[in-house]
């Protein structure tokens, strides 16, 4: 009897096991177990590698394999289902939001942090300010010389370096300037390490990239970076200039911020929903405070320091 019993509870398992599975046979994730693969904007990678890495560490059956590429092609993906998660620094479209009610979708979407663009120049360069109206001007070719910015500037023209065609980064530019075309001397070099070498190397050009490659100041790539450039300081009305720092950007004085959301498609709770659930929760924001960018489900302390003496 006990072996009719037994050999019952193995078929039984076996079944249940079986029934756990997509329609190409493939064991169910869980939302800390399975295998995944998610897309990323790249100008966001040293965030999200910590995010994923950490949570690998934690969830030891979990695994999240990353493509960093552009937002576009980020979002492209997602719709085709070849991801189960994009992080992009936008909202949804309404083609996109069409596609996939199309596939009987209804997509999550979870902002998780805030962060900045940072403007950043060559060492030599002796320019540190730049107006929004002035950062337009350029973007629109309006502004080609550094002495058309600072009459003490040199007569050099100006280059202005990004990470890929279709960005984040320059499509958040277009579209809180309204900027409908690129000037000649804007263009592209493949991602944000090469926007930090190329504008090591040259005086006169403007790099722009995610403020999370120069912002964890325990990054040693960090380090690297922040020594091979400045970051520029801006302004809306030209009177208060800020750099890209963590309280700048939740006070909202830095003009060049953004928004980082998690896009999932997934119908139920994987490992897709684990991971985003990870990242908006506290140890995933704990992530996110450190790195310098702003958490968005946990509260900045900003300090105020007064440099007045006391007697």
């Amino acid at each position: 009897m006990k072996i009719v019993f037994h050999s019952f509870i193995i078929v039984f398992l076996i079944v249940g096991a079986c029934s756990q599975r997509d329609k190409k046979g493939r064991p169910l994730d869980t939302p800390t177990s399975g295998s995944i693969t998610i897309a990323v904007d790249e100008s966001l990678k040293p965030l999200l590698d910590t995010e994923v890495d950490t949570f690998m560490g934690l969830y030891k059956r979990a695994h999240v394999k990353v493509i960093y590429t552009s937002e576009a092609e980020a979002m492209r993906q997602l719709l085709l289902d070849s991801v189960r998660l994009a992080v992009i620094t936008r909202k949804l479209e309404s083609e996109e939001i069409e596609t996939f009610k199309a596939q009987t979708i209804k997509p999550r979407l979870v902002t998780v942090a805030k962060e900045g663009i940072a403007l950043i120049l060559n060492n030599a360069n002796p320019d540190s300010t730049i107006t929004i109206p002035q950062l337009k001007d350029i973007l629109t070719g309006k502004i080609t010389k550094w002495n058309q910015l600072d009459p003490k500037g040199k007569a050099t023209p100006i280059e202005i370096v990004f990470d890929q065609p279709t960005s984040g980064i320059l499509r958040y530019l277009k579209d809180s300037l309204s900027i409908d075309s690129l000037p000649a001397n804007c263009f592209a070099v493949n991602n944000n390490p090469a926007v930090v070498d190329y504008v090591s190397k040259k005086e006169n050009a403007i790099g722009l990239i995610g403020v999370s490659w120069i912002s964890d100041k325990d990054d040693s790539t960090t380090n690297v970076f922040s020594n091979a450039v400045h970051i520029a300081e801006l302004s809306n009305d030209g009177v208060e200039y800020f750099q890209p720092y963590q309280a700048y950007i939740a006070q909202k004085q830095y003009p060049l911020v953004r928004e980082i959301t998690i896009v999932s498609r997934e119908a139920r709770a994987g490992l897709g929903s684990g991971f985003m659930a990870f990242v908006a929760g506290e140890k995933g924001q704990r992530i996110i405070l450190k790195a310098g960018l702003v958490p968005v489900t946990m509260p900045v302390r900003i300090v105020e320091i007064n440099r007045q003496p006391l007697f």
